[in-house]
């Protein structure tokens, strides 16, 4: 049976749809994607029709088409947004998509809005003084994209319950993605690492550049990555007490994405924080080893349960 046959997607249009959206996924979230291969069959092409619309979304404001405004074309997908919550007809395989997502899980609008927010915050803020300041930009990054996925997850609890965990794993993936993407970041002009925090060691925006520029590492700017890193895996901790409040068949999934992703901190400790001038990957090898155990325990499991 396929993910499809399983979810209970039947309509043509809308199982292209969704596999447009699996393609989006397996093509540009290679962690996220891999980590989706644990979820039952009947959740995934849920996962893949939200990560398909973030990611549409990202990429109007980081990869605009060719004489196209990305304030003009966010505002468009807000309009949207008035088809896919008011029982319109979607425009376009991912929107076809995160409809039917929405509707079968009752999802909120607000936290899609909030999705909005900070992308078009990207548009005109390019630094953050205070991690307080930068919060409002992770909650709708990225916070929300925790609250989105816990419904096609599914607790054990209510669901306001797992929502502060489910945040931070949002969170904590967001941090992360700061530390590893910042040399690409600033060629962008946006720096996510709070300017304060960053005055106390002696780093600002123009050592940052000129250090990525010139390839050559700062002593001031790894201690000051230390103690971002630092947070970051705070964050994951709170994040994990989260997992056991999953639905079991859904925790595998967690588990690894967490896994997977706190592992990018331990590659940038590993690189002794020179992530100006190389990107930190968690290398195949140590991916294989956290999936492959469980995605065969898994296979193993639904070959029982067909069996039996």
């Amino acid at each position: 049976m396929s993910e499809l046959d399983a979810a209970g997607v039947t309509e043509p249009a809308l199982r292209a749809a969704y596999t447009e959206c699996r393609r989006i996924n397996a093509h540009h979230g290679r962690t996220f994607f891999l980590a989706t291969r644990l979820l039952p069959s009947r959740a995934r092409p849920f996962a893949h029709a939200l990560y398909g619309f973030a990611r549409m979304v990202d990429d109007l404001v980081d990869d605009p088409a060719p004489g196209t405004d990305p304030a003009v074309a966010l505002d468009e997908v807000s309009n949207l947004l008035d088809r896919v919550f008011e029982g319109g007809v979607p425009t376009g395989p991912v929107l076809a998509a995160l409809t039917d997502t929405a509707r079968r899980h009752d999802l909120e609008r607000d936290l899609f809005e909030a999705f909005l927010h900070s992308m078009k915050m990207d548009l005109k803020v390019t630094e953050y003084a205070t991690y307080a300041d930068l919060k409002e930009y992770i909650h709708g990054s990225a916070e929300v994209i925790g609250l989105q996925m816990l419904p096609v997850l599914g607790t054990v609890v209510p669901v306001h319950e797992a929502a502060p965990s489910a945040a931070a794993l949002g969170e904590a993936f967001q941090l992360t993605n700061f530390l590893r993407d910042i040399g690409e970041d600033l060629d962008r002009g946006r720096l996510y690492l709070p300017t304060d925090e960053l005055a106390a060691f002696g780093v600002d925006r123009e050592l940052l550049t000129w250090s990525r520029a010139r390839g050559l590492p700062d002593r001031r700017v790894r201690r000051a990555l230390a103690v971002a890193v630092a947070r970051n895996r705070a964050v994951y901790r709170r994040a994990r007490t989260g997992i056991p409040l999953l639905r079991k068949e859904s925790r595998p999934c967690v588990q690894t994405a967490l896994v997977l992703y706190e592992g990018i901190l331990d590659e940038i400790v590993a690189q002794d924080y020179d992530v100006l001038n190389e990107r930190a990957v968690v290398p195949r090898r140590r991916r294989a080893a956290v999936a492959l155990p469980k995605l065969l325990a898994s296979a193993w499991s639904n070959s029982r349960h067909k069996v039996l």
